[in-house]
């Protein structure tokens, strides 16, 4: 997707960690997020006891309409994050 690699950080880069329940799935509005782009990382400023307690978020069904059918395949097999978020193998 254009725009979607590189230096800038991108909120699909999130997704697949988001779906297996990983900490991003725990971020509630208000929450404060320090984005690092030198150094590539992304940090929730929070108690990690809090942000454990927290119950993840579920993954919303993505619907039809508005273009979100054509990227359907890809939202269901990509790998988390820290795995290259990739549609082109299993995620073990």
């Amino acid at each position: 997707m254009s725009g979607a690699s590189g230096k800038v950080p991108a909120a699909i880069h999130l997704t697949p960690e988001a779906a297996c329940g990983g900490p991003i799935a725990r971020v509630r509005d208000g929450d404060i997020l320090r984005l690092d782009v030198p150094a590539g990382t992304l940090t929730i400023k929070l108690d990690e006891r809090e942000l454990l307690r927290r119950t993840p978020a579920t993954r919303p069904s993505p619907g039809f309409g508005y273009g979100r059918e054509l990227f359907g395949w890809a939202r269901a097999t990509a790998s988390p994050a820290d795995q290259g978020a990739c549609t082109l193998f299993e995620s073990v």
